[in-house]
């Protein structure tokens, strides 16, 4: 059976993965106007604002993707007891997604990250965010809730912004639970600590995070690819690592292989989120029955098709296999 053929036979399946998201979940809140006069008390543009809206962001746009592919997705994390957190639970449950897992931390907000734009052009964002590692009572609370979610779950992804939920403690902890349930972890890394990561089963860093990671200067080729690569697989003992590669496609490394898959994308928008949609489609494609290599292809796929879009977008399984015939 082809890879095209296995595609099509999920879309048909009543069965869909069931899959866990662990990750850091924030608001992305858009302020939309137009600019035509500075301000008399200091040389800054005057917004004159037209319209507001406000997106999932972080692990938020991850949860979006596998719905749209049509997986059954469960999210755990923690925000902050504030009507933006009520805002990103009230968007979750009418995706139909289940939210039981996330925790309200009345110590921190809700991560909202706010770019105002005078017509297509952002004049500043506005970040509100704590950072800090969760404490260890809201980090054992979510411990103690994620259990049984994860014995449940066909696959878990770690979607880390590097906003505090993935401390090394908790990190290991939840790792050696989805270990001991013979569970794949797969990560979307952040910050230069991979160590925290051992034991996951794939980690999907790009080219920029990868030469931080192995604190090497650049990546400029294979060779320097699988030297950094030694360096993650000496820190984690992962069993893959697949490098986004820009417009060079992507990469799946392993202790003992390494192939490169060329891009697919035909034409380029905004890569805005393609990395959301990649890891996404990595895990539903696994915990479909696809090999990583196919997984990966797949993913590929799927990034041509939301680059084509102006800000974050998702695809579907139809979107995909009417891009692989095409």
């Amino acid at each position: 059976m082809t890879i095209l053929d296995k595609v099509r036979s999920i879309q048909s399946s009543q069965k869909q993965p069931s899959i866990l998201v662990i990750g850091d979940l924030m608001i992305d809140h858009y302020i939309w106007g137009n600019a035509t006069r500075l301000s008399p008390e200091a040389p800054v543009p005057i917004v004159n604002v037209k319209n507001e809206s406000t997106t999932l962001g972080g692990a938020g746009n991850v949860v979006q993707n596998l719905v749209s592919l049509g997986a059954n997705v469960t999210v755990a994390g923690v925000i902050g007891d504030d009507t933006m957190g009520n805002q990103l639970i009230g968007i979750l449950e009418a995706e139909g997604v289940t939210t039981d897992t996330i925790i309200k931390d009345s110590s921190r907000p809700t991560t909202v990250k706010t770019r105002v734009l005078a017509g297509r052009h952002q004049l500043v964002r506005i970040d509100k965010e704590v950072t800090d590692a969760v404490s260890v009572l809201i980090a054992n609370e979510l411990t103690d809730k994620l259990v049984e979610i994860i014995d449940s779950a066909d696959i878990i992804i770690f979607s880390d912004y590097n906003k505090g939920l993935f401390s090394p403690a908790l990190t290991q902890r939840l790792i050696k639970i989805a270990n001991d349930h013979q569970k794949k972890v797969i990560i979307d890394p952040k910050g230069l600590n991979y160590e925290k990561y051992n034991g996951a089963y794939l980690i999907k860093p790009n080219r920029k995070e990868l030469a931080e990671a192995a604190k090497t200067e650049s990546i400029k080729n294979i060779a320097e690819l699988q030297e950094a690569a030694k360096t993650i697989f000496e820190q984690t003992q992962t069993t893959y690592l697949v490098v986004t590669l820009s417009e060079e496609g992507m990469a799946i490394i392993t202790e003992q292989t390494s192939k490169l898959l060329p891009v697919k994308a035909r034409e380029v928008f905004d890569v805005t989120g393609a990395g959301d949609t990649v890891i996404a489609a990595i895990a539903y494609f696994i915990a479909s029955g696809f090999t990583v290599e196919e997984a990966c292809d797949l993913a590929n796929h799927a990034a041509a098709i939301v680059v084509r879009h102006v800000g974050s977008a998702t695809t579907t399984i139809d979107e995909i296999v009417k891009d692989m015939t095409e």
